[in-house]
C-alpha cells in the first residue's frame, strides 16, 4: 500500500483519495484480493475476509505500554466490531473491519509508532533476554536474520523462523519452517538448525558455533526455499534419516514468573483467545493503575505484563475477578478453539460455546497434558498439529478425531448429540485413567473403537 495521503477530519476520511484519484478503500481492496484465500496470512495492510467482516493482524516485535494497547482497543472499536483475538503465536487480530474502515485502521495504527513487524516472521520467546535460564539471548540473531531476509523475494506467505534461547519459556510447540535452538555449554554452545514442524518433529539440519554462521546458514536456506517457489516450506527440505531430537517441555507463560529480584512477569489469557476491546481496555487501565510499564502479546493467546511483584499480583487479582485465565492449571487453557461460527465463514460450529461445555464436562481431566482441539472446520487453524482428541464441525455432523482436524474421524455425531457425546467421553476417560496417568496417556492407550463405541452407546 502506498503511503496514505493527508486526509480531512474523521467523518470525511472515507473520501480521502490517493494517487490517480483512486479512493484509499478501493485501492486497498484491490491490493488485497490475493489475500482472501487459504494459505495467505492476514496482516495490518492485508486483511483477510472472515464471517464477520475483514480481519487485520497486528504483529509486534517488542513490548508496548498498557496505554498503547488501550489505544489499539479504541481503534478496534472505532474501525471494527470491537472483537479482538490474541492468536496462538501472540498476534493481535482486529475483527469486523470493512473495505472502508480497514485502511483507516492501518493508517491509525501506524501513526502510533508501535514496534510493528514487517517482512519475514522471525520469532523469539516472550522472555528473550530476560529469562535467567536461557543458554543464549536469541534477539541479536533474530534481528540479523530479519534484516538479511528483507531482500529475499518469493517465500511462502506463512514462512516463519524461530530463534529460541533454550530457556524455561520456549517456542518448542509452535510450527516453524526454520528453527534455531541455542545449545547449552554441556553440548558445546552454538546453535542447532532444525527444519519443519515443532521442535520435537523437526529434522536436524546441522549445528553452527557462532551467530554469524547461524545467520549465513539460515539466509542460505531461505534463498533455497524462495528459489523453489512460494508453495515450498521448510518441511520440504527435510531428508530421510535426519535426526529428531528430544524436546523438553516449555513452561506455560500463564501465571506469575520471577525474572529477577525486582522484575516479574504476569501471563494472562482471555478464555479461548478472544475478548472485547472494552474488556481489554479495562485490563490495560488496571495495569497502568497498578504501575505496570509494559505488556507483550505472546504465545498461547497470552498477554504478558512486566513489572514489580506487587504490581503483578494486583493485576492478577483483578484479571481473575474479570474472568481471565491467570494460572497455568486453568482447564480453559488446555483447549484450543478457533473463533468458530458465526465469526468465521468456513465454520459450521459455535466453537466457544462447545469449549465452555467441555470445561464443565472434563474439568480436572484437562490437566495440561494435551490440547483439546475444537475447530469449526477441517482446516484446524487454531491448532495445526495432532491432538489425542479433536472435535471438528462439518456441514452434517461433528467429527471426533484422534489426530489433526483434517484426519478421518473415529466417530461422527449429530450436532444435537454433541453434549451427550462429550459427557460420555469424559466419563470414559475418568473411569479408565489409571493412578498417576495423564489424560493424554490415557487417550493414547484407549483404542479409537472403544472410544467410538462408548460415545455412540454410552456403555
Amino acid at each position: 500500500m502506498a503511503p496514505a495521503q493527508e486526509c480531512g477530519r474523521r467523518g470525511t476520511r472515507n473520501a480521502c483519495r490517493g494517487e490517480g484519484g483512486v479512493t484509499m478503500a478501493s485501492s486497498f481492496s484491490r491490493h488485497n484480493q490475493s489475500q482472501f484465500r487459504r494459505g495467505a496470512c492476514p496482516g495490518l495492510s492485508s486483511p483477510m475476509q472472515t464471517g464477520d467482516g475483514l480481519l487485520a493482524r497486528v504483529a509486534l516485535t517488542d513490548a508496548i505500554s498498557p496505554r498503547q494497547l488501550s489505544g489499539m482497543c479504541r481503534l478496534a472499536s472505532q474501525h471494527g466490531n470491537g472483537i479482538i483475538d490474541i492468536s496462538a503465536r501472540g498476534n493481535i487480530q482486529v475483527r469486523g473491519l470493512t473495505e472502508t474502515s480497514a485502511p483507516l485502521l492501518d493508517q491509525d495504527v501506524r501513526a502510533m509508532n508501535l514496534p510493528l513487524r514487517s517482512g519475514l516472521a522471525v520469532e523469539v520467546p516472550p522472555f528473550a533476554g530476560l529469562d535467567p535460564t536461557e543458554a543464549a539471548d536469541p534477539r541479536e540473531l533474530a534481528t540479523a536474520i530479519a534484516e538479511g531476509a528483507k531482500d529475499i523475494q518469493g517465500l511462502a506467505p506463512k514462512m516463519s523462523v524461530i530463534v529460541d534461547g533454550s530457556g524455561r519459556f520456549k517456542l518448542s510447540n509452535l510450527l516453524a519452517d526454520i528453527r534455531l535452538v541455542a545449545m547449552p555449554p554441556a553440548e558445546g554452545d552454538g546453535w542447532m538448525i532444525l527444519l519443519g514442524g515443532t521442535e520435537a518433529t523437526a529434522g536436524l539440519y546441522g549445528k553452527v558455533g557462532t551467530t554469524a554462521d547461524a545467520t549465513a546458514q539460515v539466509l542460505d536456506l531461505l534463498r533455497r526455499l524462495a528459489a523453489l517457489g512460494p508453495s515450498v516450506r521448510g518441511r520440504d527440505l527435510v531428508e530421510a534419516g535426519m535426526e529428531r531430537r528430544h524436546s523438553p517441555a516449555s513452561a506455560s507463560p500463564l501465571g506469575l514468573h520471577p525474572l529477577s529480584t525486582e522484575q516479574y512477569a504476569l501471563g494472562l489469557s482471555p478464555a479461548f483467545g478472544q475478548l472485547t476491546a472494552r474488556e481489554l481496555a479495562a485490563l490495560c487501565v488496571a495495569a497502568a493503575n497498578a504501575g505496570i510499564p509494559t505488556v507483550k502479546p505472546a504465545l498461547d493467546h497470552s498477554l504478558i505484563f512486566f513489572g514489580g511483584l506487587q504490581a503483578c499480583q494486583s493485576l492478577q487479582h483483578y484479571a481473575a475477578s474479570e474472568g481471565f485465565i491467570t494460572v497455568a492449571n486453568d482447564p480453559r487453557g488446555a483447549i484450543a478453539a478457533c473463533p468458530g461460527s458465526p465469526a468465521c465463514a468456513s465454520a459450521t460450529l459455535a466453537t466457544h460455546d462447545l469449549a465452555a461445555h467441555a470445561v464443565d464436562e472434563f474439568g480436572a481431566l484437562l490437566d495440561g497434558s494435551f490440547k483439546l482441539h475444537i475447530t469449526g472446520c477441517p482446516k484446524g487453524c487454531a491448532f495445526p498439529q495432532t491432538s489425542p482428541l479433536t472435535l471438528c464441525g462439518t456441514a452434517a455432523s461433528i467429527s471426533f478425531i484422534a489426530g489433526r482436524a483434517s484426519d478421518a474421524p473415529f466417530v461422527a455425531v449429530k450436532q444435537v448429540d454433541v453434549l451427550t457425546s462429550l459427557r460420555r467421553t469424559a466419563a470414559l476417560l475418568r473411569s479408565e485413567r489409571r493412578e498417576g496417568e495423564s489424560s493424554a496417556a490415557c487417550l493414547a492407550r484407549l483404542k479409537p473403537e472403544q472410544l467410538a463405541d462408548h460415545i455412540t452407546t454410552g456403555s
